[in-house]
């Protein structure tokens, strides 16, 4: 599982800490971290409601990558 940049950028576009994106979604911000450092696999409900705070689709956050997909 690799680093989920696409959430921190997201993040960083709209000039909101992990803490506060944590906080919207309902879980820690030691969560929130593990999830963008690709080292925890949130639920779908999870990563649904993180999509809908940031304003992006499942895809566009959480869609595997094509260089990903050249690897396999």
């Amino acid at each position: 599982m690799g680093r989920n940049i696409s959430i921190k950028v997201a993040r960083a576009q709209l000039d909101m800490t992990q803490k506060q994106l944590a906080e919207r979604v309902g879980v820690s911000r030691q969560t929130m971290n593990a999830i963008e450092q690709g080292e925890y696999n949130a639920t779908i409900k999870l990563c649904r409601a993180i999509c809908k705070v940031l304003g992006k689709s499942l895809d566009e956050l959480f869609g595997e990558d094509e260089s990903d997909e050249e690897t396999k």
